[in-house]
């Protein structure tokens, strides 16, 4: 891990596409801007464990029955779908 640090208004570059630079500095919090390609996903780390977490509870918690069912329907519409 890189540690570096960084002043208001300071930028860091990563690769040619993406910059990072430190907006404002309070008492235990850091804000920061993101600029980069709309292709690049940015999210924080805290949703993507929740989100991790909640597709665990969901998998857990579906009936097998349920899936064969529901992948009859697609296949279904899949057949009467064509283009």
């Amino acid at each position: 891990m890189l540690v570096i640090s960084r002043k208001i208004n300071e930028k860091i570059k990563i690769g040619k596409d993406i910059e990072i630079v430190i907006l404002s500095i309070d008492k235990n919090q850091v804000k920061i801007g993101i600029e980069a390609p709309k292709n690049i996903s940015i999210l924080r780390n805290e949703l993507i464990e929740n989100i991790k977490s909640e597709n665990k509870k969901a998998a857990k918690n579906i009936d097998i029955n349920t899936i064969k069912s529901f992948s009859k329907v697609i296949y279904e519409n899949k057949s009467t779908c064509k283009s």
